[in-house]
């Protein structure tokens, strides 16, 4: 499948969550066997020879390719949720995304200092959630931390970039406009 063809089945929705905005929903892509398919296949291939240990799904739409991610690759999977949703002792990362202020939590044991963790989340815009899964993810001392997502939004200015010692992929670039 060509990124052409893989851009297709993207939704976009114009003003969601808020005016303004353009949502590129890849729960289209989820739906698609063979897009899905595609999607965990090229980011499996990006770090199959990357020693990872656990991959870390921000929620929501995080935890559907990245527990196929996880799987794949012989990982764990570690979901990053919204405050209340994890049982156990959590910690927490609070930030400012594009349309407000949110917190994420992963529970206390959830990663190692032997682990090797890719974050994986579905879009990249201002790296607000992505910068506060980086910091969560590197309180416990991993070995190596990594980041991807799905769809990387390029012209959105990134408020929260994510660090330098971090290496980056996006399947896609895409642009709002």
């Amino acid at each position: 499948m060509t990124d052409s063809e893989l851009i297709k089945t993207i939704r976009i929705v114009p003003n969601y969550p808020m005016m303004g905005i353009q949502f590129f929903d890849v729960t289209t892509v989820f739906k698609n066997p063979v897009a899905f398919k595609e999607v965990v296949d090229r980011i499996c291939a990006l770090y199959a020879d990357k020693g990872i240990t656990k991959v870390a799904g921000i929620e929501s739409r995080g935890f559907i390719a990245g527990a196929a991610i996880a799987d794949r690759l012989g990982a764990g999977f570690v979901p990053v949720r919204k405050p209340g949703k994890l049982p156990a002792q959590t910690v927490s990362e609070s930030y400012v995304k594009e349309y407000g202020r949110d917190t994420i939590e992963m529970h206390s044991d959830a990663i190692g200092e032997d682990d090797v963790v890719l974050i994986h989340d579905d879009i990249l815009a201002t790296g607000g959630t992505a910068s506060a899964a980086v910091r969560l993810v590197k309180r416990f001392n991993p070995k190596a931390v990594y980041a991807n997502f799905i769809i990387d939004i390029t012209d959105v200015p990134r408020s929260a970039p994510i660090p330098d010692d971090v290496p980056v992929t996006a399947l896609l670039s895409l642009s709002e406009k």
